[in-house]
């Protein structure tokens, strides 16, 4: 494949964790780029003081270029971006936002900026406010996902042939097989989410990792779209969520029944019940948690193998 990811993060695998709530922190991060790929940490659910904690003890546990991922709505943006640029991170992923807001103010010092998008119009918008690269995610993805509920499939050559920076898959890859299947279909690179968020170095709680790893087909359910649509494992918070949207709640309602800690309540916390447990569609079929640098060198020997055989 090409090497245009590689070069603009300055990697040896162009795979890349996701920078997720509640599971990507500094053990994460550091874990994937000392395997050779891009480690993200997720700044979504950090205090701007917590952030700097977490980058700097990336620092020391990696030489390594990583990341951070953050989302545009943070309400302390500010303070956040502040300290990217003092502890001079060197990639930045922005997501659910406008990315013409900080992409200048990012690139004027140096750094690296990419963003995430659910279709072709926002990945265009993304180009043109600046970025050096994009990910299209698609509708298999967990967490918060697209209104568009394009998948993966359908999603990656239409950006490909609106764009011309360098282009990432997201949504669905959890294996080698998927990283070739989306090089075919145009992707430079390999946005990473659900299989690192069950790794051992996860912050995410063992109960969480425990119902991932034992999920069935069919047992992700994409909810909240009045508010901010968001792919979980069906629970009872799920459920009511639903009930709640079949019979015509209110944005108001939904917004006061997600309350403020949902995700934390279920992923950090462990709460199977109340919380909100985040996580893709390709959850069915992980079934072990693993090193983050094993799952890195998998799927890439993995793709290589399949990659040569088809190739042949």
């Amino acid at each position: 494949m090409n090497q245009r990811i590689q070069h603009l993060f300055n990697i040896e695998i162009p795979i890349v964790q996701a920078g997720m709530v509640w599971c990507s922190g500094w053990r994460l991060a550091s874990a994937v780029s000392n395997a050779g790929g891009l480690g993200l940490i997720g700044a979504g659910s950090m205090y701007p003081q917590v952030l700097r904690e977490h980058i700097q003890k990336c620092k020391a546990a990696t030489t390594k270029p990583f990341g951070v991922n953050v989302p545009l709505l943070y309400p302390e943006i500010d303070a956040l971006m502040k300290i990217i640029v003092e502890e001079q991170v060197p990639v930045v992923f922005t997501s659910a936002g406008n990315p013409a807001t900080w992409t200048g103010f990012l690139k004027q010092a140096g750094i690296t900026v990419v963003h995430v998008v659910s279709s072709v119009r926002f990945a265009q918008k993304a180009v043109q406010a600046g970025v050096d690269a994009v990910v299209a995610e698609g509708f298999e993805a967990g967490g918060h996902n697209g209104r568009e509920e394009t998948t993966t499939l359908v999603l990656i050559p239409m950006v490909r042939d609106a764009i011309t920076v360098p282009l990432m898959a997201a949504g669905g890859i959890a294996s080698g097989r998927a990283m070739l299947a989306c090089e075919v279909l145009g992707a430079d690179g390999f946005q990473v989410g659900s299989r690192f968020a069950v790794s051992e170095e996860s912050s995410a709680h063992e109960r969480f990792k425990q119902r991932v790893t034992t999920s069935a087909e069919g047992e992700t359910v994409l909810t909240l779209k009045q508010l901010a649509p968001v792919r979980l494992i069906r629970n009872k918070f799920s459920e009511e969520v639903l009930a709640a949207e079949r019979r015509g709640a209110s944005v108001q309602e939904l917004d006061t029944l997600l309350g403020k800690r949902r995700a934390r309540l279920g992923i950090f916390e462990g709460d199977l019940d109340a919380g909100e447990l985040e996580i893709g569609q390709v959850a069915a079929a992980l079934r072990r948690v693993q090193p983050a640098g094993t799952i890195v060198h998998e799927m890439w020997q993995e793709y290589q193998k399949l990659r040569k055989h088809l190739y042949a």
